[in-house]
């Protein structure tokens, strides 16, 4: 059996909004390297004519460089490992895969177990998450992750005392992987489902809502966001370029929700709102 391997020259600031898309062609492993990213699946289990699409839509705004191959399968896990570091945020909060020893001891520790599914904390957009994240009051909160990933949002929110997290990815892989870091993090108020905002069960409302996707689809699902946010309550948005804040604060203000904060980190954006 083979795989088929996609290399993509690009940008790395841009590699994961692209990645996130493709992952919705039927990639399902991705291997960032030093010029944008590759992205394997097994045999010809993807969709040819949307990738081609895809590509070419986003050749128009940001130069690009791809090619197709098949290679033997190979353990892409083992292969992701080589190349994982461990995270420190804001000095306060360690993301570590389980087999990084870190003799340095942090207020809060994530461990994420290396699958490949979106949110290791190595891009800037998780970054700006949980740094905004621990200058939020999540104590006795009920969250809502959207577009979950590995899951990591959930896991800190938790952490920081949230007693309720709602979380759904429209991938399988990620549903699993998040579930696996979960438990792994001792978790145990952290549910996941498969899906997106409107196929999942959500009920009630919630006090602070999580979704770092990007800028398309925040624009699509901002009034889904808003629907399900208490008066008061707090959307916290990532995943998209500084140059985008306008256009998201526009159309949030349709739906009450006004800034209260916006983090920065070398042209990623973090967007915190609140409901009035």
């Amino acid at each position: 059996m083979y795989s088929t391997r996609l290399q993509v020259v690009c940008d790395p600031e841009f590699s994961e909004i692209l990645i996130a898309e493709i992952g919705e062609v039927g990639f399902d492993t991705f291997l960032e390297t030093e010029t944008g990213f590759e992205a394997y699946v097994e045999g010809d289990g993807f969709d040819r004519e949307h990738l081609n699409q895809l590509l070419e839509k986003y050749k128009e705004v940001q130069p690009l460089e791809f090619s197709l191959s098949q290679i033997p399968k190979k353990n892409w896990n083992e292969e992701w490992e080589k190349n994982v570091e461990p995270i420190v945020v804001d000095d306060r909060c360690l993301v570590r895969a389980t087999f990084h020893v870190m003799e340095k001891k942090y207020p809060y520790e994530i461990i994420i177990t290396p699958k490949m599914s979106f949110g290791t904390g190595h891009h800037q957009t998780t970054h700006l998450m949980i740094s905004r994240q621990m200058k939020m009051d999540h104590q006795g909160k009920r969250a809502m992750d959207a577009g979950c990933g590995t899951a990591i949002l959930s896991i800190m929110a938790h952490k920081l005392g949230a007693t309720e997290i709602e979380a759904f990815d429209i991938d399988e892989w990620s549903v699993i992987n998040g579930a696996e870091n979960a438990e792994l993090n001792d978790c145990s108020h952290v549910h996941i489902q498969q899906g997106k905002i409107d196929e999942v069960v959500l009920t009630g409302e919630f006090d602070i809502i999580l979704a770092n996707i990007n800028k398309n689809i925040l624009l699509a699902e901002m009034h889904q966001y808003a629907s399900y946010l208490k008066k008061g309550g707090q959307l916290l948005l990532s995943g998209f370029f500084t140059d985008d804040i306008p256009d998201l604060k526009i159309e949030a203000a349709k739906f009450n929700l006004y800034e209260l904060a916006h983090d920065e980190r070398e042209r990623w954006a973090c967007l915190l709102l609140q409901k009035s």
